[in-house]
């Protein structure tokens, strides 16, 4: 449905796309993050919070007849660079619980904080319907 560009003598990136390539009709996921569909915190650890927002990411998608599998880039933001990898197994596996085995481009950074105060991880994201 979506073709990953791996550019010919590169090394495979784990976890994520290099680039996709992809047409049809495309959805904004807006910033999404570690509460609830009430704006409530359930937990302020650190995968729990992404496990929220991955979930978050997918009830977004739903509403315009998309899935996990039509996302073609992902931008995540986290408050702490050393919590992020610190968690990188447990974040592993509720991506894959959430999002399954697809991988499209994204990119990750660190930023010194985010809107909400308890809010450790946002994720933004992009998803193509295919034609």
């Amino acid at each position: 449905m979506h073709t990953i560009l791996q550019p010919e003598g590169w090394a495979k990136p784990i976890g994520y796309a290099n680039g996709v390539a992809a047409s049809g009709r495309q959805i904004f996921v807006g910033g999404q993050i570690g509460w609830n569909g009430q704006c409530q915190f359930e937990t302020d650890d650190f995968v729990g919070q992404v496990r929220q927002t991955l979930q978050n990411v997918v009830d977004v998608l739903a509403e315009a007849g998309a899935g996990p599998q039509h996302i073609t880039t992902m931008t995540w933001y986290f408050t702490d660079k050393a919590e992020y990898l610190g968690n990188l197994k447990g974040i592993g596996q509720v991506y894959r619980e959430i999002i399954g085995k697809h991988f499209p481009a994204m990119a990750a950074m660190q930023v010194v904080a985010l809107v909400e105060d308890r809010a450790k991880i946002e994720i933004q994201a992009t998803a193509v319907i295919p034609a």
